[in-house]
């Protein structure tokens, strides 16, 4: 069965600053669990903020170290899921139902792609 990665990006400035609520967590951790059940999840995460983390890049030979945070960043990545999954249908379908967990006020975006396989 393919692999899915799902990127969950997320607009730092506009999340709230305690991060998720308790009653969020709880309603992932449910999800989490039936997905793991269900034989889908392979992993996932959360990710601290782009305050903590620092870019690397390659440019005209040469590279270069940014640290965080990122300013010019509306959207970052807030974290990532690997699932196995029959198509990227079901994929899609188990991302609706954790982007739906969230709050009103929450803004996030959800990208999800196929891993390649040799």
């Amino acid at each position: 069965m393919p692999r899915f990665l799902t990127l969950i990006r997320i607009d730092e400035k506009n999340a709230p600053a305690e991060g998720p609520s308790p009653e969020l967590m709880d309603r992932m951790g449910k999800l989490l669990e039936e997905i793991t059940k269900a034989g889908v999840m392979l992993d996932t995460a959360g990710l601290t903020p782009t305050s903590d983390g620092s870019r690397v890049t390659w440019e005209g030979g040469a590279l270069s170290v940014t640290d965080g945070p990122f300013t010019e960043s509306k959207e970052v990545i807030g974290g990532y899921s690997i699932s196995q999954c029959k198509d990227k249908a079901e994929a899609i379908e188990w991302t609706k139902r954790f982007l739906s967990l969230h709050e009103d006020y929450w803004t996030i975006t959800a990208e999800v792609r196929q891993i390649a396989e040799d």
